[in-house]
């Protein structure tokens, strides 16, 4: 999942300066067209779309709530426009999508672009990129690189985006897009149903079928070279190192450096990936117990061993007697949810201590707004369209599982992760994606043993709840690259500026190609 907090501390700090803040005058164009300046020129069939111009101008419009619009409008110097790429790669000539960019350039003489995805799948780069840009604001990195982010296919202001389900009924929760790791129950009927309406919402069931990373890679590289670089920058986070590390599999030699924060294992199959995600947060959830142990009237008690117990106890009544909150009610799923938001982050640990009391006080307010801080909700109840791009991508990337598979999976999820379990016998743990109109085509293994790969950098925290270390480490051996160890807890840190020995550790890769040495460590 992608990480949002730094941009909630960004817009803390900007508020007050919004509406004081210029907007950019459009109609600007990016340099260069005709040839895409790579060694390898595309397929003919292609050609136009690397050689094209994007038109940029002011992002206002391109924001799809008003947390994004107030981001946008506090970055200085961001521009947006959109970019044209095949629906589908092996019929250029047929449809085309639109990829939204956002660009902040360069505080000083530019070398060239920095792309960055904050992950997913289903995050928005355009938001990413535009907090990021005030993070980093004196970053070396800000400095040298125009920084550019981009609404992968179906996510965001690109067109089509992915909508299954409108903003009321997401504050209704009346379309759950999962069912492994909740207590969702489905019918194959219900499955069907929902890729039915996404496929209604999403501009038809054959552009369902080109969401994949494999696609999205194939957009960065169009993406390049329309930004007049040779070479690709890149630096992806949690999802995003997929993304990184398949566009190094399709396109090694047009990699100049990639930094891959929050590594996933390319190794690792569906199942095995996602029982060590659940792993990292019930690891993350007994951290967080440990430190509500030594708060006052914590309402997972004095003993942290006894707190998934504790836990349960207060989370389980609302299976069938949910509580009100915000403008509805809380249920057992959205109280989870709301949990795991907060894990992603530390500083998120007394607003889920503050939650659960709340909760046994008989209202849920605070852990639902930690669920819709996550997904960016905004005040007047505008959804972006992070958790059903993410549903969609992956039915792209995830092994399809049977029924039966299914069941296994939910079992073993609540076994690597106890906190979670509802505590009931549940069925129809069916996969959502089994009425797909294409079948997934990731692949796994993938990005192995890529040749022709320049140096990169994989950079890991060891506390991360949700990628954990280890995958870092099959990541970086995967590629062959340097592994920058980070102590602490978190998912991802790079964009965020927090870590001086990571600022300088990333700069100096990033700008000079300077790979830190075996075994590198940098502390919180």
């Amino acid at each position: 999942m992608t990480v949002r907090s730094p941009a909630r501390r960004v817009l803390a700090r900007t508020a007050t300066a919004l509406l004081a803040l210029p907007l950019l005058a459009c109609g600007a164009t990016t340099p260069g067209g005709g040839a895409p300046p790579t060694g390898d020129a595309p397929p003919a069939d292609l050609a136009g779309f690397y050689g094209q111009a994007i038109e940029w101008e002011e992002c206002a419009q391109y924001a799809t709530t008003s947390i994004e619009g107030a981001v946008f409008a506090a970055t200085e110097g961001a521009e947006c426009g959109r970019l044209d790429v095949p629906s589908n790669y092996a019929d250029p000539t047929g449809a085309t999508a639109e990829i939204a960019v956002l660009r902040v350039s360069a505080r000083g003489e530019p070398t060239g672009s920095l792309v960055y995805n904050p992950g997913g799948p289903g995050g928005s780069g355009l938001f990413g990129a535009a907090a990021m840009a005030m993070t980093l604001a004196e970053n070396p990195l800000t400095e040298k690189f125009d920084l550019v982010g981009f609404d992968p296919r179906g996510v965001g202001a690109s067109t089509p985006a992915i909508d299954c389900y409108s903003d009321e009924e997401a504050d209704r929760h009346a379309v759950p897009l999962t069912a492994f790791e909740t207590s969702v129950q489905w019918t194959s009927d219900d499955t069907r149903a929902l890729v039915e309406r996404c496929a209604a919402g999403s501009g038809g069931a054959e552009f369902l079928a080109q969401v994949g990373t494999r696609d999205v890679a194939r957009d960065i590289d169009v993406l390049r070279a329309v930004l007049g670089d040779e070479e690709l920058n890149f630096l992806g986070q949690s999802y995003g190192t997929r993304l990184g590390a398949v566009y190094a599999e399709q396109f090694p030699q047009n990699v100049r450096a990639m930094v891959l924060d929050g590594g996933i294992d390319p190794k690792q199959g569906t199942v095995e990936r996602r029982v060590d995600a659940y792993t990292g947060f019930q690891g993350a959830f007994e951290r967080m117990a440990a430190f509500c142990a030594t708060q006052q009237d914590c309402p997972l008690g004095t003993d942290p061993a006894n707190a998934t117990q504790a836990f349960q106890e207060i989370v389980r009544p609302l299976l069938n007697a949910p509580v009100p909150a915000l403008h509805g009610e809380i249920g057992f799923d959205e109280a989870v949810s709301g949990v795991i938001s907060g894990l992603y982050d530390q500083n998120a640990w007394p607003r889920i201590i503050a939650g659960l009391t709340e909760i046994t006080q008989g209202r849920g307010d605070e852990l639902l707004q930690l669920g819709y801080d996550f997904a960016m909700r905004d005040p007047e109840g505008a959804w972006p369209n992070f958790y059903e791009a993410n549903y969609a991508v992956n039915c792209m990337d995830e092994e399809r599982l049977s029924p039966e598979e299914g069941a296994e999976l939910r079992a073993a999820i609540f076994a690597a992760a106890p906190f979670m379990d509802p505590g009931i016998e549940l069925v129809g743990a069916r996969d959502g994606c089994e009425h797909w109109p294409a079948e997934p085509n990731l692949g796994y293994p993938y990005a192995d043993d890529v040749s022709g790969l320049t140096d990169t950098l994989v950079v890991s925290i060891t506390g991360d709840p949700t990628t954990p270390h280890a995958g870092a480490l099959s990541l970086a051996d995967s590629l062959g690259s340097a592994l920058l160890t980070v102590e602490g807890e978190g998912h991802g840190v790079v964009g965020t500026g927090a870590n001086a020995c990571v600022n300088d550790i990333v700069a100096a890769y990033l700008i000079d190609l300077e790979l830190p040495g075996e075994g590198a460590t940098c502390s919180p």
